[in-house]
């Protein structure tokens, strides 16, 4: 393709076209700016709101992975790469899994978190390079973040994923996505035109990061990583998220402080089986078998038929 017919196709992009409310950016007030931005950014909820259907069976396909003994691996370029990180590291910490059950690949590697590797997302080998290096199969999920739809890193690591037999999944944020053509799952949303043309960090980015954390969210809900509305499998890696895991013991069970923190210490600083601790009335090597058998569910684990 010639620069003209290149440039042409980017420019039919609703990522990249003007914003008719915002042709005079630099010249709005401060207030003005921010109010625009603000109403912009109201949208984005809706728009993602279109997609729930896809979102829905993006999930399921993860929730199938990780019954499975597979991984969730988010594949992107620039901002679209950063939000897949950003939402595999906060997993570990969240959800009590390890760290290498939920991946972020980045084009241009880690350095390219914090800095642009110019040309990286260009290479629809490398995405095959590294999901190859990382020992992607058939058990995984991979998801495929592109605001533009066309990113060939992106392209080319679902097609490998593809290859390899693991689930993909796309999300766009422009309808009739390339990339949809490449994945089980297309997710697309339309944000309508950037406050600031071509800036996919902004609506774009905001409702990649909603979708993100809608698929990683739902798909350990599925997998029992959740009781109620409280994380019952968080980490506790430092003081505050120990007093947290403390209280969810409590606010589950609706104990007292004192009791909550003993079953906490009994369960060996584990909030999940320190409520089915408290609630079936066992210790916690029974709160354990319990939990084994329900397959990680606290609410299958405090089922009557389960030995007291």
């Amino acid at each position: 393709m010639d620069d003209s017919a290149h440039l042409e196709n980017l420019a039919n992009l609703g990522t990249e076209t003007r914003n008719p409310r915002t042709t005079a950016l630099d010249a709005m007030s401060v207030t003005e700016l921010l109010t625009v931005m603000n109403a912009e950014d109201r949208k984005v909820a809706e728009a993602v709101g279109e997609a729930i259907g896809e979102i829905a069976a993006a999930v399921d396909l993860v929730a199938a992975a990780f019954r499975n003994g597979g991984r969730l691996i988010y594949l992107g370029a620039g901002t679209s790469g950063r939000l897949g990180v950003l939402d595999a590291v906060e997993c570990p910490p969240t959800f009590g899994t390890p760290p290498e059950q939920v991946v972020g690949l980045i084009a241009g590697g880690e350095r390219a978190f914090v800095k642009a590797v110019e040309g990286a997302e260009d290479s629809a080998e490398l995405a095959a390079t590294e999901l190859a290096g990382i020992g992607l199969t058939s058990d995984d999920a991979v998801v495929g973040i592109a605001a533009s739809g066309r990113t060939p890193y992106v392209i080319g690591g679902l097609d490998y994923a593809r290859g390899v037999g693991a689930s993909t999944i796309s999300v766009a944020c422009n309808r009739g996505a390339v990339v949809s053509g490449h994945a089980d799952v297309a997710i697309e949303v339309d944000n309508g035109p950037e406050v600031l043309t071509g800036s996919t960090r902004l609506k774009a980015g905001t409702s990649q990061k909603l979708i993100l954390n809608m698929i990683s969210t739902a798909s350990m809900v599925q997998v029992g990583k959740v009781y109620g509305n409280l994380m019952v499998d968080v980490m506790p890696t430092n003081e505050k998220l120990v007093a947290r895991a403390q209280r969810i013991v409590a606010e589950a069970t609706g104990c007292s402080a004192a009791e909550a923190a003993a079953a906490y210490d009994a369960a060996g600083g584990h909030a999940k089986t320190a409520i089915v601790m408290i609630l079936a009335g066992v210790d916690a090597a029974a709160a354990r078998r319990r939990l084994d058998d329900a397959g990680g569910f606290v609410r299958g684990a405090l089922t009557s038929d389960q030995e007291a």
